[in-house]
């Protein structure tokens, strides 16, 4: 799991190929990027993010040009712990499509309250700011990816 680096403008990531920190801007997150050093290919994150604070979470959430989809987690749940390879999966297989971002509800209690999380894992799909669908309980990466291109493909 990524730490979920961000500013104002996006998310900071390193170069796999040579280390380098780059910013990838909110309203290009979908687009193709490269290094400022080695020029080598970037884009969003394979693997899920986690959410150090609620500030990140909701700059992200609010600017994303990709859809995100939260996991709501503790580290105490053991269903979490279970979901939690598949959700690796989905977010290897969805690079640039979507973002995976983890939600710890212990460490930032706020978030779970403001989004009336009652069960863990819950999951939910955030598109332009704003909620658009969730499921509760573990499952594969296969129904995971599944609730999501549902949700993504139903009428608002």
């Amino acid at each position: 799991m990524a730490n979920l680096e961000i500013d104002d403008r996006g998310l900071l990531v390193a170069c796999p190929a040579c280390g380098q920190r780059n910013r990838l801007a909110f309203d290009r997150l979908a687009a193709a990027s490269r290094c400022g050093r080695c020029k080598q290919p970037i884009g969003a994150s394979t693997s899920p993010l986690e959410a150090a604070t609620a500030a990140d979470f909701d700059r992200l959430v609010a600017n994303a040009s990709l859809p995100v989809v939260v996991d709501y987690w503790a580290p105490w749940c053991g269903p979490c712990r279970m979901v939690a390879p598949e959700l690796e999966k989905v977010a290897a297989r969805a690079a640039g499509r979507w973002l995976i971002v983890k939600v710890n509800t212990d460490a930032l209690t706020d978030l779970g309250t403001r989004f009336g999380i009652r069960s863990i894992p819950t999951m939910a799909v955030f598109a332009g700011g704003r909620e658009i669908g969730r499921t509760a309980g573990a499952r594969p990466a296969a129904d995971i990816e599944a609730f999501v291109q549902q949700t993504l493909a139903a009428p608002r």
